[in-house]
């Protein structure tokens, strides 16, 4: 009985060890280009990517996008042809090799940037591999990641006020970048005209008021001056809006006045 029991477990050994040696590993190049930009990289946090196995939720991969925001002229200006790459080497990336020893429905996950926690999105794709079967040729695997970064910079977050000594105007100041931290500026590829920046004031819960804020001549930054309206607390949401492809924004800050 015990020699017995020996060789189902040699058998059981053997058996578990093919079944490991049977798994192949696969490159996968997963990049994360944002909508009507350019990739996400370093300069802005790069994005979290995780590829998981749809079947078992598994995580078989996880890490960031590192590299560059790619060459302007290649992405935003010559015209797209089929089998043309959007990427170059130093574009922004995240590498992984996964072991595999079946083809495997994956969800590839990004979620950034991760420098502007505020306007962080998610996106996922699923995607067949097959072992072996790299995904890295051109530009591997890519997501499109939509919205704006809007950083509201004045007021500053929870800003508290007197009311017997509280200014009559304060101004609503904010950046707003295209999410791989792309500049607007007028006339630009950007056109910081072209691009709808408002603040809407809540004043105790309640709509006070809506306010457009202009370009302040300063790349991406956008700004207006607000009167105040007595004691109370005000809810200052800032976005930003491209009426062009509905890329949206969003940031919020608030005040206290005594």
């Amino acid at each position: 009985m015990m020699k017995f029991k020996v060789s189902m477990l040699a058998i059981l050994v053997v058996l578990a060890t093919a079944v490991t040696a049977a798994a192949v590993p696969t490159q996968i190049t997963v990049r994360v280009k944002t909508k009507d930009a350019k990739f996400l990289g370093s300069s802005m946090g790069g994005a979290l990517i995780t590829i998981r196995n749809v079947d078992t939720g598994e995580l078989l991969a996880k890490g960031v996008t590192s590299g560059s925001t790619g060459n302007t002229d290649t992405i935003m200006k010559k015209p797209q042809t089929r089998g043309a790459s959007l990427s170059d080497e130093k574009s922004a990336r995240f590498a992984a090799t996964i072991d595999i020893d079946e083809p495997t429905l994956l969800e590839v996950k990004a979620y950034g940037p991760l420098v502007q926690r505020q306007a962080a999105n998610m996106v996922a794709i699923t995607q067949w591999v097959v072992p072996g079967k790299h995904i890295t040729a051109g530009d591997g695997l890519m997501l499109e990641l939509p919205g704006l970064v809007v950083d509201v910079l004045a007021p500053q977050a929870h800003l508290q006020l007197q009311a017997e000594s509280m200014p009559r105007t304060i101004a609503i100041a904010a950046n707003v970048t295209m999410m791989c931290g792309c500049p607007l500026k007028p006339g630009d590829i950007w056109d910081a005209n072209k691009f709808e920046v408002k603040a809407l004031i809540k004043k105790d819960g309640k709509h006070a008021d809506e306010l457009q804020l202009q370009f302040a001549g300063t790349p991406s930054q956008f700004s207006a001056a607000y009167e105040l309206k007595g004691a109370g607390t005000y809810e200052i949401t800032v976005y930003a809006y491209d009426p062009a492809n509905g890329n949206t924004g969003v940031d919020k800050t608030s005040i206290v006045v005594q």
